[in-house]
């Protein structure tokens, strides 16, 4: 299943000519990977890395553990990079064995839903302003923040696109606790926000 972004707002500009140079130079990286060609394959690791990793970050907290994750979903990548036809995205082909290995992960290590009290949210935060101090990063910042049951459920279900249904079937849970786990993880963002918002005002006072 490939993820479906819920992100309608974002805008990504590009010029043509430069996205057709760099679609040619990926076409060869991958043809010479799926030559064994290991210059070409330490190439490919070297360019896309770093947006793998985050992505193994975004579900699993300890960097070594994310790091492990990353090498053996980097190790299949190249073990299967003949099956990679040239239709859609080759990065996003990638990010989703990435997340399937993170997930294998996840699933042997079934103590992540562990759960918290957290005070109601009498009130939602005043996203318009906040969206004016808040850089993309601190709201990452405060998503990876939450308890992992809640962290890992709000990423597959608000950011990758998965349904409860598949969210139970991938973390071998049931509907019910990943839909219990997002509205946790949904009052723990509130909360932060609220005290993000505080701080805010306070500065301006």
């Amino acid at each position: 299943m490939q993820p479906r972004h819920r992100v309608s707002h974002l805008v990504i500009a590009f010029d043509p000519m430069e996205f057709t140079i760099y679609r040619a130079k990926d076409v060869e990286l991958i043809e010479a990977c799926k030559r064994k060609n290991a210059q070409a394959q330490k190439s490919l690791y070297d360019h896309y890395a770093g947006k793998l990793y985050a992505l193994c970050c975004r579900y699993i907290k300890e960097k070594m553990e994310a790091e492990d994750v990353l090498i053996i979903a980097f190790t299949k990548i190249l073990d299967r990079i003949d099956q990679f036809k040239g239709e859609g995205s080759f990065e996003g082909w990638m990010k989703r064995i990435v997340l399937n290995e993170s997930l294998t992960y996840l699933r042997r290590n079934k103590n992540m839903y562990q759960e918290m009290d957290i005070e109601a949210a009498d009130r939602e935060p005043d996203f318009e302003k906040l969206e004016s101090h808040l850089q993309a990063e601190d709201l990452m910042k405060l998503i990876e923040a939450l308890p992992s049951g809640y962290r890992i459920v709000f990423n597959l279900y608000a950011i990758d696109g998965y349904s409860h249904k598949e969210i139970g079937e991938q973390l071998g849970i049931s509907e019910n606790t990943s839909k219990s786990q997002l509205s946790r993880a949904r009052l723990a963002l509130q909360k932060s926000l609220r005290d993000s918002e505080k701080n805010l005002i306070q500065k301006t006072i």
